[in-house]
């Protein structure tokens, strides 16, 4: 992730991406090894994405969208859902029904939120900010996700100041991790 471009364009591609690997997932049969890859893969993407839309996204949301309070308390809620289920993913077991029922439950808390974000709340960022603070925005959102967590930490803050100031520091750690472990290297 990191493509470039304002907000709007930065995340959506995220959102694309993500559905991609959602297809894959829905397509897999009977490769333990390779599903568990690919929701590793999953995890780090959604949860890089979700802490930089939490540092900067909603932030901007408050600021600059009537009623935007309402809106990213509601979207901040629909982060909490998907961290927990990752949460319980990364604990569940490749070969159960419950990993799969899980997947399943993740696939539609996400699909529901982002076409929530791209038919309601980035139509009334566009209308309301300029290109240049798009444009701003865009390259937070880049930096924040290059140091971003990779693991999902549901109990960590959601909102400014404390996540900017946390999760760099979580994100050091899942990334040693991760290297440690080759977790995400596939």
């Amino acid at each position: 992730m990191g493509h470039g471009g304002n907000i709007i364009e930065e995340l959506m591609t995220d959102h694309r991406e993500v559905e991609e690997m959602f297809s894959r997932i829905e397509t897999m049969t009977g490769k333990s090894q390779e599903l568990r890859d690919l929701v590793d893969e999953v995890t780090i993407e959604l949860v890089r994405h979700s802490v930089a839309e939490e540092q900067y996204l909603y932030p901007a949301v408050r600021e600059h969208i009537e009623g935007g309070d309402r809106l990213a308390d509601k979207e901040l809620a629909d982060h909490g859902r998907v961290e927990k289920i990752l949460k319980e993913l990364e604990k569940t077991d490749t070969d159960t029904a419950q990993r799969m029922q899980l997947l399943q439950l993740l696939m539609d808390e996400v699909t529901s939120h982002v076409q929530d974000e791209e038919n309601n709340l980035f139509p009334r960022l566009r209308q309301a900010c300029s290109p240049e603070t798009l444009d701003d925005l865009g390259d937070k959102i880049r930096r924040a996700k290059s140091m971003a967590p990779t693991r999902p930490h549901p109990s960590a803050p959601d909102t400014p100041p404390a996540n900017k100031l946390l999760a760099p520091g979580a994100g050091l750690v899942d990334r040693a991790r991760d290297f440690v472990t080759g977790r995400g290297k596939s």
